[in-house]
């Protein structure tokens, strides 16, 4: 694919490197699916550049910077080479490789969208690439041996808004764009929950990759948190103080869970007959939960070998049952609270 079309970009390119998220975007309303799959693309893109941890924080800062600069209509045909030649170059990923080689052609479909939608994406792709140029100032470089720790709730907070709960505000702002009239509440309401779905997806990742993390010098969980069970982030690397450190996966699934919660409000608040809007928020959301549900009751949830991750048959039963149930809003809260109930019980064992 050396020059891709749009169709090809947000077809069969979008598919590979999206996985699950694509089935999400698959049952979007068609005039959101372009908008969406591009800022999934270009966002995917800019995380490749962050992480490649083949080449120096230091590069990756300016090209991350580069990127962001090119996203918001500063063309610079020579970083893009650059990125072709030292990111695009050491991914193993083939579809990875061929996502950053076609970076070129993505921008140009971002210049032929409407204003409404060009900025849309420019917004959001800036406020991520934002969260990953936190990451590379925050964190020692991958191979120093060195673990560094967010010190406050807040930190972490406003990380997971910047990564992810502007997603929740990206779609928000999509679904008025598109599909008009959708929703009955008040604005400000429907886009504080929307960014709370976003935060609770996130809160979920940042929990099940932790013991991942940690062996790179990132530990997510916040260090005023640690030190009140008399822990330290070294101590977090060894997976037998699972255990131990229970109290404070506790304490950051029940902040995710409130979120949930908020998530679960803006599902509902979508008109019975938007299948596809319901069905887009609400697969991520029970996919969460379960996900929630298996690191609680994982005894060794900060050992890497052992992540707490969804099978791919449970993923699909959750898209079977949900086709049935999605018009009900009975039915739906039923299903996320007795989700929630589980996850709370096991909790207060």
């Amino acid at each position: 694919m050396s020059n891709p079309t749009r169709a090809e970009l947000l077809g069969p390119l979008l598919k590979s490197v999206s996985r699950s998220f694509y089935l999400t975007l698959s049952v979007l309303p068609a005039g959101m699916r372009d908008p969406v799959g591009l800022a999934y693309l270009l966002a995917r893109a800019a995380d490749t550049i962050a992480d490649t941890s083949l080449i120096s924080p230091e590069k990756r800062m300016e090209l991350l910077l580069s990127f962001r600069s090119q996203v918001n209509g500063f063309p610079d045909s020579d970083a893009l080479t650059v990125i072709r030649a030292e990111v695009a170059s050491q991914q193993m990923d083939s579809d990875e490789k061929v996502l950053l080689e076609s970076l070129g052609p993505a921008l140009v479909v971002l210049s032929q969208f409407g204003q409404s939608d060009r900025e849309a994406v420019r917004e959001i792709v800036t406020i991520i690439t934002e969260g990953m140029e936190f990451d590379l100032r925050t964190f020692p470089d991958e191979s120093s041996g060195r673990i560094m720790a967010l010190q406050e709730f807040a930190e972490l907070d406003q990380y997971t808004y910047m990564v992810a709960g502007c997603v929740g505000e990206f779609w928000t702002k999509m679904t008025y764009a598109h599909v008009p009239g959708t929703f009955s509440d008040p604005p400000t309401l429907v886009m504080d929950r929307g960014i709370r779905l976003g935060k609770a997806l996130q809160m979920t990742n940042v929990l099940r990759d932790c013991g991942k993390d940690l062996r790179i010098g990132r530990c997510y969980l916040p260090a005023t948190i640690l030190t009140r069970w008399d822990l330290t982030p070294q101590d977090l690397l060894s997976p037998d103080l699972s255990l131990r450190a229970r109290p404070v996966l506790f304490e950051l699934v029940r902040k995710a869970l409130d979120h949930y919660r908020a998530g679960i409000e803006y599902t509902l608040s979508l008109p019975s007959l938007s299948i596809r809007l319901r069905l887009a928020c609400l697969w991520p959301i029970l996919i969460g939960l379960e996900t929630v549900s298996l690191l609680v009751n994982n005894d060794r949830w900060l050992d890497p070998a052992k992540v707490s991750k969804i099978r791919r048959g449970d993923v699909y039963r959750i898209l079977a049952l949900s086709v049935p149930m999605v018009a009900s809003d009975r039915l739906l809260r039923m299903w996320a609270e007795r989700l929630i109930a589980k996850i709370e019980a096991r909790m207060n064992d």
